[in-house]
């Protein structure tokens, strides 16, 4: 089953003085892979300026632009059309033996290790020693760790930010999709299955009907090497598929942030962010 699906992402600035000038980046624009197609995109900004497109180290479509004369406002809107499919799952055929050997792990060092954010501690630690014994493979891991952390940890907005590390929303015991990634992030890397950061989106409805708008907003989930590259959500534990719109992957949410940036002056500013989300077909 395929989805044809619009996405509008819109991130507005308001500042109550103008500021002089802002240097930004933006991971708005999806790439077509296995799962996903897509059928046109781009990224507009107000006030016009420049805008430079490259791929960065993880594959992610960035679009960088500064502006130069002063602004009380901006706006960046990422617009993509994308067919979605729900694909057979590729779970690989990796074994123990494959993921621990010096070979593989020097490949995927960087998504071995922990970081800023993807943190671990003893109760980490252990229960990834515990989920690893009871798994015959490294997809019955990773299917195990998804289980795990959607019932470890409670959807709660507001009780965590971007920079809560995974064992602070252990602590916590809930969070957004994010952090319910960071927590499998750091149990699969601790034991020793390579993962990945991914960001998107969502459709918030199984039956979507056609062309009706729809609030969504961001959405994380994970893909764990298992012998190929088998995404799988902790948040909502249904599979990765025609619901999903993959934007941007890296080692955690410092690496996919959808827009980022700085700015010459001393004003405060208020930021509004929407997402549009319409099923097409």
């Amino acid at each position: 089953m395929s989805w044809r699906l619009q996405v509008v992402h819109t991130t507005k600035y308001r500042y109550d003085v103008p500021v002089a000038q802002s240097y930004n980046e933006a991971r708005l624009e999806p790439r077509s892979d296995r799962h996903q197609t897509v059928l046109s995109s781009r990224v507009e900004v107000e006030p016009a300026t420049r805008v430079v497109r490259h791929v960065d180290y993880w594959g992610s479509v960035v679009h960088h632009f500064d502006i130069q004369t002063p602004h009380q406002e901006l706006t960046v809107t990422g617009r993509t059309t994308v067919e979605t499919a729900t694909s057979p799952p590729d779970v690989g055929d990796a074994t123990w033996a494959d993921l621990d050997s010096d070979d593989l792990r020097d490949q995927f060092e960087e998504l071995l290790v922990p970081t800023a954010i993807v943190t671990w501690n003893d109760e980490i630690t252990e229960v990834a020693r515990e989920l690893r014994a009871a798994s015959a493979t490294p997809t019955d891991a990773a299917e195990a760790v998804t289980g795990w952390v959607h019932d470890r940890l409670t959807y709660s907005p507001g009780t965590t930010g971007v920079r809560t590390t995974a064992t602070e929303v252990l602590e916590v015991g809930g969070g957004v999709c994010q952090d319910f990634a960071h927590v499998a992030l750091a149990l699969l890397r601790a034991m020793g299955v390579p993962a990945w950061y991914v960001s998107g989106y969502l459709h918030p409805k199984k039956e979507a009907p056609l062309d009706e708008p729809l609030v969504g907003e961001s959405h994380a989930w994970i893909a764990a090497f298992t012998g190929s590259v088998w995404p799988t959500d902790p948040t909502s534990t249904n599979p990765v598929g025609e619901r999903h719109v993959r934007v941007a992957a890296g080692r955690d949410y410092g690496d996919v942030t959808p827009f980022r940036g700085v700015y010459a002056g001393h004003a405060s500013q208020d930021l509004e962010v929407t997402v549009e989300l319409t099923r097409r077909a």
